[in-house]
């Protein structure tokens, strides 16, 4: 008797792999590109969000070209020797390639590169896991949101979930109300899932997403000259666990 399809378990979640020519056309495209442009830099991320460095790509989409995939990909496209190098020097660049970092081909002189990365950063909300940079402590009164200015209270509907969060509310007309000063988090401690929640909820941004610059790649001379350290541990650390692997624009 053949198997019954109706109870079959479909997992939602399973991403599927690349393929050998999704990844030899990945390498083709990074190799196209190190003959087209002036510079080549490698860079890591801080507080990692896919939507802020679609941002990125989107500012530099006219003057730029920008890889975040596979680190073993990338550097193999490149070459990892002076046998292998797909053009001089490039090999002293990939053998830096590793782990969640990124490559930004450009003809853009390294001054206008460095200033635009250092000024460019995005406050954005932290994760379980993270650790907080500050202490925050709720006032006694009307729990408020600080999306927008001047700050609102919560709505009435929205005190269950505040309370399942951890915070002791009670009604007071209609507004969900902290009768004693709550500390949220502490500064130097991770956070719980459900601190994180909260600081989202009232709108405490505690990490900042941005690009780091480590090193350039120079076509004219074959030269890489190291421009940076990139990101911090901790940064790395409270970004998205992503697989952008192919992810070009």
């Amino acid at each position: 008797m053949p198997k019954s399809k109706r109870n079959k378990v479909v997992s939602l979640t399973k991403v599927a792999k690349k393929t050998k020519e999704q990844k030899g056309a990945m390498m083709k495209e990074l190799q196209e590109n190190s003959e087209k442009w002036k510079y080549c830099w490698l860079f890591d991320v801080g507080s990692m969000r896919n939507a802020h460095l679609k941002t990125v790509r989107k500012l530099w989409k006219d003057s730029a070209r920008i890889f975040f995939g596979r680190a073993a990909v990338m550097a193999k496209a490149l070459g990892t020797t002076p046998e292998e190098e797909h053009r001089m020097g490039l090999h002293k660049l990939s053998k830096q390639i590793k782990g969640q970092v990124g490559l930004l081909f450009t003809d853009s002189e390294p001054q206008e590169v460095t200033e635009w990365f250092a000024d460019f950063k995005q406050p954005d909300f932290a994760r379980a896991g993270n650790t907080a940079s500050r202490t925050v402590i709720l006032p006694a009164g009307p729990v408020l949101r600080h999306h927008s200015d001047p700050p609102e209270p919560f709505p009435h509907n929205e005190e269950p979930q505040l309370r399942k969060l951890g915070l002791t509310t009670s009604m007071n007309k209609g507004v969900p109300t902290l009768q004693v000063p709550h500390t949220l988090c502490e500064k130097g401690k991770a956070l719980t899932a459900e601190q994180a929640q909260l600081l989202k909820l009232i709108g405490e941004r505690m990490v900042t997403f941005r690009v780091g610059l480590i090193a350039r790649w120079e076509a004219s001379s074959g030269e890489v000259v190291q421009v940076g350290a990139g990101v911090s541990v901790e940064e790395r650390a409270s970004g998205d666990a992503s697989d952008d692997e192919g992810m070009s624009e």
